[in-house]
């Protein structure tokens, strides 16, 4: 399977600005510090920062990702898809549980050639759905990329790396703009198809642009993409990465400004690392430290969006006691993510 497209490393008709935002919630009554809803030991992970939000919402200890709307992204399992093939994978993965599949390419290394009508025979033979897919889209390839999408029966189409590129590093602010106003025409094309384009993040678009450091990245994708016709697959881990690197920020803040702009969130889990530059490694879901129970709880749509189970070292990194298996990794996060209640 190719890893190429995927680089790792009632709503107001004009929503309040994220800075707006901050300011109502910084002056509100029912504002409490992250360390009263984390709990000591996620605060003092998260390097205490304050999160300034409403209290959970009420309504018990329901689901917080419903079973119908657990997916995995497919990097996740490459080296299996590229060893055994889109079918057994999928018979493996519809055994574990999953229901929504997001394809990082739609290649299956040496098992060999295999087309996208191929593939959406195979999802429907296992009852499972394309949910989306991380590829490198431009104005050049998007009619193309839309067509597999829609062959797929996916309802979004995405990208797995920064849409200006320059992946890893600081990128002048006019790129970001230019790319911003690429993608809204891509936008343009997928909506006219019944899809919904959408960008996924890493740590980088929390940084700041190289050439003006008062705009944070995020903020000017925020500002600057039609939320009609393109929309964010926030990574959470690597937000709170983001965090941790470039602080000033809650990741929970941005999806609850707009719920309806996140339609799918990555559900990768870290554990805190003071060693890492990153402050976590990556980890199955549910050894690590961030505070997905939490987080979920604070949304009041909780339910209404997929939530995508991806580990980018699942090959490599087993929990003590278990075999190296990213098809285990898999079943153990999936188990973990569908017993979270709020």
């Amino acid at each position: 399977m190719s890893s190429q497209h995927h680089h790792h490393p009632t709503v107001p008709a004009k929503p309040m600005s994220r800075r707006n935002l901050l300011k109502a919630l910084a002056a509100s009554s029912v504002a409490v510090g992250a360390g009263a809803l984390l709990g000591p030991t996620a605060a003092s992970a998260l390097g205490g920062a304050g999160l300034a939000a409403a209290p959970a919402p009420s309504g018990g200890r329901g689901r917080l990702v419903p079973v119908n709307r657990i997916g995995i992204q497919l990097y996740t399992v490459r080296d299996k898809v590229s060893s055994l093939g889109f079918r057994q994978v999928f018979e493996e993965l519809a055994d574990i549980g999953y229901s929504e599949i997001e394809f990082a390419g739609y290649t299956q290394g040496s098992v060999g050639a295999i087309t996208v009508q191929e593939i959406r025979q195979l999802l429907d033979d296992n009852g499972l759905r394309a949910a989306g897919a991380h590829v490198n889209l431009n104005l050049n390839n998007i009619d193309a990329e839309i067509e597999k999408a829609l062959v797929l029966g996916m309802p979004h189409l995405g990208q797995g790396g920064p849409i200006a590129g320059g992946y890893g590093g600081p990128v002048p602010k006019d790129a970001w703009l230019q790319a911003t106003d690429v993608w809204n025409q891509m936008g343009e094309k997928a909506r006219a198809a019944g899809l919904k384009l959408y960008s996924h993040n890493h740590a980088q678009e929390f940084n700041f642009t190289s050439d003006d450091p008062s705009t944070r990245v995020y903020d000017l994708l925020w500002e600057n993409l039609d939320r009609d016709l393109v929309f964010f697959e926030m990574d959470v881990y690597w937000a709170y990465v983001g965090r941790h690197l470039y602080p000033g920020f809650e990741p929970i803040e941005y999806v609850k400004a707009d719920p309806r702009r996140f339609p799918i969130l990555h559900l990768k889990d870290g554990k805190a690392n003071e060693a890492s530059t990153n402050g976590y490694d990556i980890i199955e879901f549910g050894a690590g430290n961030i505070p997905y129970a939490a987080f979920l709880s604070e949304l009041r749509d909780r339910g209404q969006r997929f939530g995508m189970y991806e580990q980018d070292n699942a090959a490599t990194v087993a929990e003590p006691g278990n075999a190296l298996n990213s098809l285990g990794n898999a079943r153990r996060s999936y188990g973990e993510i569908s017993s979270l209640r709020g």
